[in-house]
């Protein structure tokens, strides 16, 4: 798999968050809380975890959220697993 830069792995998350949140794609912004700006019960919790399991290939372990407040928080974490991984 092509190494993906900071910038491709946004605009895949942000894709995935519009497609699948049916959430703006003006309202994700870096500093938005993530549970807020896109409504998230634990259902949707399972779809995120899916998308990014799909679209990463990396597992994700629910206390990997604790830490995610905002889209930054989201971004830093997927780059961070896609680059150890």
């Amino acid at each position: 798999m092509e190494v993906m830069s900071k910038e491709d792995i946004i605009e895949k998350v942000n894709e995935f968050l519009v497609e699948e949140f049916e959430v703006e794609q003006e309202a994700i912004l870096p500093d938005a809380d993530l549970k807020e700006t896109l409504d998230m019960d634990s259902l949707d919790y399972v779809d995120l975890v899916i998308e990014i399991e799909s679209n990463f290939g990396f597992k994700v372990q629910p206390e990997d959220f604790v830490d995610i407040k905002t889209f930054q928080d989201f971004y830093d974490y997927i780059t961070d697993r896609v680059e150890t991984k």
